[in-house]
């Protein structure tokens, strides 16, 4: 349980204590700096302490934004400050300090609390608390006023409109979060975690998948007004986040790996109806899930590339998206063509309830090819016309996202390097004519073999040296369309039954991996270890394999290969990717909330 050390004199009437209580302290009073420097002592070394001003005036929700969010080590607001175990040293000495400026006169007991937030300095949060009452008045008159400030405020109001995400797409924002924040609140009060909700929100889209899966008008039905409901529950799993700031990074991981499980299944489960029906769009539902991956390979790898950009973005195209923002219904309209989650998951709901899988495979496919030329070509643009300086964390990102695994490494230990300044000139001509050679090949051609080798040499000149070109961001998602492209093209080649849904099996295992990798850099933690990219070969090596496999196997053969490797790879990066996210977690690794674009 935290501690809480109130110093200074009990003011009559103050619920602070109470308060404090509430919110899960266990309740101390000092009556110096003295005494709450050997109270802090008391205080076993793993729990966190806050140092509070018996004086304080404010409303709850202050205290819980400056006291009890796991997110930072150290925090404060007026009239009080916490420590986290991390940062309990600087803590101590800084009541240390307080001490012995009191001893000299300079510091009086009942601003203790602002002087330990004040000696903290560098990594002390202080969060926004907007119209919320957060001070320590020094008279009954001020203390009279701010109380009235306090009744003033509706609080909880405030906590309810916060627990919203503060940029969402136009559906999120007016058709679920004014009713999925009241469901929060509900969660809240019966003690649910956001970790629950996430994973009711994967079993009512896996049940979605389920009734999708029976081909039948009355399972499409069911599946789409599950799967809205499956996300009306993602969306509240943040907001009851954000209201009883119960962040953590097992959570964070928990919420972006679970949705890209829930689109992709349910994908599966379309499929899977359409073939109870007599139609395969098994090629449809591979095709969507690889082209939705590379949106996310571009959103990822440009904003790693520019996380710490040296360089202010001045150039026109910002200039003019500028402009645009400063026109409210433009922004609104930006938001929604780019397809965000929540338009996209309400988009296949009603198509789905209405039409045929196919339909909503190719409207879902027409629209997500659209958001993808739209907004890569934006960044296109940004990056062509701004000269910033890549950090040395930025290319280390975008090189752990190539995936390149022993054959690339290997290639670029070699001496020679290619003349080329930019990488992506250098990855592009093997991506393409690997791509090429799929396509136009028959099953059974040693043609891809040989456009695979050209790839493996071409993507391993491609990570020789560092990406540091301005589309060298581009890199990262073009490895990705290469080799998922060259799955299903090959599997649809063999023209077997079964032979797309290993293909879709293996992509998808793949993606996690992928996906994993972004998550871990997101959250610090670098890219995966070497020996798990390794054991599962790199991109150069999963997509030669697969190329080796076609030339040399039967098309029922080969169905049963890709199966096999699909099986592989989803146990060993499951496996590695359930221990390091467990691991952390219980290793109080620092919490995070992903506060960024709609996925």
């Amino acid at each position: 349980m935290p501690t809480a050390i109130l110093t200074g004199q009990p003011v009559p009437g103050s619920s602070l204590e109470n308060d404090l209580r509430t919110l899960g302290f266990d309740v101390r009073a000092a009556t110096d700096a003295a005494d709450a420097e050997t109270l802090l002592a008391a205080v076993p070394a793993d729990q966190r302490v806050a140092v509070v001003d018996a004086r304080f005036v404010g409303h709850v929700h202050a205290l819980r934004l400056g006291l009890t969010d796991p997110r930072f080590d150290a925090a404060a607001i007026p009239g009080a400050v916490t420590a986290r175990p991390a940062a309990r040293a600087a803590l101590a000495g800084a009541l240390r300090t307080a001490r012995g400026d009191a001893s000299s006169g300079s510091v009086v007991v009942g601003i203790v609390a602002d002087r330990v937030a004040e000696l903290l300095g560098t990594g002390l949060h202080r969060p926004e608390l907007g119209e919320l009452v957060a001070v320590v008045p020094r008279d009954p008159q001020a203390r009279n006023e701010a109380r009235q400030s306090v009744a003033s405020v509706d609080d909880e109001a405030i906590r309810l409109r916060t627990a919203v995400k503060s940029r969402d797409g136009f559906f999120t924002t007016y058709c679920i979060s004014p009713y999925s924040r009241y469901l929060a609140r509900w969660c809240a009060r019966r003690g649910l975690t956001p970790n629950q909700v996430t994973t009711a929100s994967l079993v009512t889209a896996l049940i979605a998948a389920g009734c999708a899966a029976t081909g039948t008008r009355p399972g499409f039905v069911a599946a789409g007004l599950l799967l809205l409901f499956s996300f009306v529950l993602d969306c509240t799993d943040g907001q009851l986040a954000r209201y009883s700031l119960q962040y953590s990074t097992l959570g964070a991981w928990l919420d972006a790996t679970f949705d890209r499980a829930k689109e992709y299944a349910y994908y599966a489960g379309l499929a899977l109806g359409a073939a109870r029906g007599g139609d395969d769009v098994w090629a449809l539902a591979l095709g969507a899930m690889i082209l939705q991956t590379c949106r996310h390979v571009v959103d990822f790898s440009f904003n790693e590339a520019n996380i710490d950009s040296t360089a202010a973005n001045t150039s026109p195209t910002a200039a003019l998206s500028g402009k645009l923002d400063s026109v409210g219904w433009t922004v609104w309209l930006r938001r929604m063509i780019v397809l965000p989650i929540g338009e996209r998951w309400a988009m296949i709901a009603v198509l789905t309830a209405l039409t045929t899988p196919r339909i909503t495979f190719y409207v879902l496919l027409i629209g997500c090819a659209f958001a993808a030329c739209y907004t890569t070509a934006g960044r296109v643009l940004r990056s062509v016309t701004r000269r910033a300086q890549r950090s040395e964390r930025a290319l280390r990102a975008l090189t752990d996202l190539t995936d390149s695994g022993p054959l690339a490494e290997l290639l670029a230990r070699l001496p020679a390097r290619p003349p080329f300044g930019s990488r992506l000139l250098v990855a592009l001509p093997g991506a393409a004519l690997l791509v090429a050679a799929a396509w136009t090949a028959g099953y059974g051609s040693w043609w891809p073999v040989l456009a695979a080798v050209l790839y493996v040499l071409t993507s391993g000149a491609a990570v020789a040296l560092p990406l540091k070109g301005a589309l060298d961001w581009l890199v990262p998602p073009l490895l990705r369309a290469a080799e998922y492209g060259t799955v299903l093209i090959l599997a649809a080649k063999a023209d077997v039954n079964g032979a797309l849904p290993a293909a879709f099996g293996l992509v998808a295992a793949v993606a996690y991996h992928h996906y994993d990798t972004v998550y871990r850099i997101r959250g610090d933690a670098g890219a995966p270890p070497h020996w798990l990219v390794r054991a599962i070969g790199g991109h150069e090596g999963r997509t030669l394999l697969v190329t080796v496999l076609a030339a040399l196997l039967a098309a029922e053969d080969f169905k049963v290969a890709l199966t096999a490797l699909a099986v592989a790879v989803a146990l060993v990066v499951l496996f590695e990717s359930i221990r390091y996210w467990v691991t952390a977690h219980r290793r109080g690794a620092p919490a995070v909330h992903d506060e960024g674009e709609p996925a």
